[in-house]
């Protein structure tokens, strides 16, 4: 008998019985606009164009980096998916955007179906916090590339936005005031440190932690603020927004902030989740050093007037989301920056 493609370690009948799995959690996703079902060659989308004046596609592109060898080692796959559709459309929404739709690509050597299903449902529901249609995606099976039990996720989102009402930043103005929208914990970037920082001190993933462990606080995913900010842009006029990822908030507000112009933020503004103390405390982690690589408990910043301060702040109450004032824009002289006090 010849050989298979089984044989050389690729299962079909393992990727169509994730498809099946999966369908339910893909379906709910689904918003106006969808005209496509799971199995085509592309996910199909039709634009509400006669809403908006000047319709601007906005997209975004994705991973969630090291922090999948955490999920791995405790086999626990059902949150990493909302970290994937967070991470992308998070990137849309600062734009000015309102994400529509997102596929994802899921490799792995060999599929396990009940991981690939936990993912996957993880995804359908990031999507649901973020308003946006599962549409498509990719499973690809590739032997040997993977060590057994390993997988790489990665997404694409694609927003709207009217284009005058794009967010690049060249409102904000010196006197604006920097709200701080907290985040859910480390969410997903720095994880290099933080798996480097586990591996040299031997920490356990089952360590007792804050309530909890220290794998599931570690795990905690990433907070989605797509339908707090649509609030915000529909009630007042937000001059720039910030998603705080990797770089912190050191390297992600000056992409946002004009010449002449700096952050000045007052560090000791909000509360830092007891995460942030562990890995400096634990990694022995400079505090500059950890404002430039973790969000420190700042997931995205909002930059208005500051007339609009306590509406705002309102607002994310409203949508269970803690705020607070943590600095004000000022005029200098040269490239934009941060500064802490």
């Amino acid at each position: 008998m010849g050989l298979t493609y089984k044989d050389a370690g690729v299962d079909i009948d393992a990727g169509n019985e994730l498809v099946n799995r999966i369908k339910n959690a893909v379906k709910g996703t689904h918003r106006e606009g969808v005209i496509s079902d799971l199995g085509g060659f592309g996910g199909l989308f039709e634009l509400a164009s006669h809403k908006y004046q000047q319709p601007v596609l906005v997209s975004g592109t994705d991973g969630v980096g090291t922090k999948l060898k955490l999920a791995q080692e405790l086999n626990q796959h059902g949150s990493i998916g909302i970290d994937l559709v967070a991470m992308c459309a998070n990137d849309v929404i600062v734009q000015g955007a309102e994400p529509l739709f997102f596929l994802d690509y899921f490799a792995t050597g060999k599929l396990d179906v009940d991981a690939g299903a936990a993912v996957v449902e993880g995804i359908a529901e990031g999507c649901k916090q973020a308003g946006a249609a599962l549409i498509g995606g990719e499973t690809a099976e590739m032997p040997g590339m993977y060590a057994p039990g390993e997988y790489d996720l990665a997404g694409f989102c694609v927003g709207i936005a009217d284009k005058p009402n794009l967010i690049t930043g060249e409102r904000v103005t010196a006197g604006d005031v920097l709200i701080g929208l907290h985040s859910s914990g480390v969410h997903s970037n720095g994880f290099s440190l933080v798996n480097k920082i586990l591996e040299q001190k031997s920490c356990a993933l089952t360590d007792a932690f804050d309530n909890s462990t220290l794998g599931q606080t570690l795990l905690t995913p990433t907070k989605i603020y797509v339908k707090v900010i649509l609030e915000l842009l529909h009630k007042h006029t937000v001059h720039g927004l910030c998603h705080v990822t990797g770089g912190g908030l050191t390297e992600n507000l000056p992409r946002i902030l004009p010449l002449n112009t700096f952050a000045e933020i007052n560090s000791n503004s909000w509360q830092r989740l007891p995460i942030f103390d562990w890995i400096q405390e634990t990694g022995k982690v400079a505090n500059e050093e950890m404002l430039r690589v973790f969000n420190c408990g700042i997931g995205m910043v909002v930059i208005g007037n500051k007339d609009d301060t306590n509406s705002i702040l309102q607002i994310c109450s409203n949508h269970q989301i803690n705020a607070n004032v943590i600095g004000e824009v000022k005029p200098s002289q040269g490239e934009s920056h941060v500064a802490y006090s």
